[in-house]
């Protein structure tokens, strides 16, 4: 099979994920997700009311020849929603970028803001849905809407990509349906989510690619101990080796 990415095949929206993340940043297309995150931005949570919110889409972080591609569900109303930045600012941020600084895939072990020099190394990390949703529950519409931008994405990091890593059921579940959109050879059945689970398949260049699962690091799963930094460790350190 031809080892390069037709753009017939990509079709996608956006050359270049610089001009999919602009994009991504000006989107007004879901008004209950626009009323949500700019009312957040205003009335704050107290320990952050002295910070200007940025109150906006949030944009995937990493390098565009990434070969580690981690990905979430939404940003966090008083996570990405403050800083911009996805996965930063809130206790679930906390956990992966530790884990990733550990497994040398990330400059520091914290992400607390924009400009605090954090760089990721051959990852590039994103959310399904770019908007802080209420009680963190996008709608099925909102999903389906953001969905290009997600497609586009994913297309556009996957001449280099190696590896998936899928945080939680929805994220599995998601990035299964939309590498079957985009033309790959997805298992039969296909896999069902697990912490440490995997499933390989065929991209349209004839390369095998593998996602593996994990539990959210959210605080309901690291507060009750079903997900602990020593098996956060182990699927970041399996994404890396692959």
């Amino acid at each position: 099979m031809n080892q390069t990415f037709s753009t017939e095949w990509l079709g996608r929206l956006y050359k270049s994920l610089d001009l999919l993340d602009s994009a991504i940043v000006k989107c007004k297309k879901c008004p209950r997700l626009v009323d949500w995150r700019e009312e957040v931005a205003v009335t704050k949570r107290k320990a952050y009311e002295n910070e200007k919110y940025w109150g906006k889409p949030v944009p995937g972080f990493g390098p565009s020849n990434a070969q580690i591609v981690i990905l979430g569900l939404a940003p966090g109303a008083h996570g990405a929603n403050r800083t911009g930045r996805v996965f930063t600012g809130d206790s679930s941020g906390d956990w992966l970028y530790k884990s990733l600084h550990k497994n040398g895939l990330a400059k520091i072990a914290t992400s607390k803001s924009k400009d605090d020099g954090q760089k990721l190394i051959n990852t590039r990390i994103l959310c399904a849905v770019r908007c802080a949703p209420p009680d963190n529950k996008p709608t099925n519409e909102e999903k389906n809407t953001c969905a290009p931008f997600y497609k586009d994405e994913i297309a556009l990091l996957m001449p280099t990509a190696k590896s998936f890593l899928a945080l939680g059921n929805l994220a599995w579940t998601t990035l299964l349906t939309t590498l079957q959109e985009l033309g790959c050879e997805i298992p039969k059945p296909k896999p069902k989510f697990g912490h440490g689970a995997t499933a390989v398949f065929i991209g349209p260049d004839g390369i095998k690619r593998t996602v593996i699962g994990s539990y959210h690091p959210s605080q309901q799963n690291t507060f009750t101990g079903k997900l602990t930094e020593k098996m956060l460790d182990s699927v970041i350190k399996k994404a890396s080796r692959l």
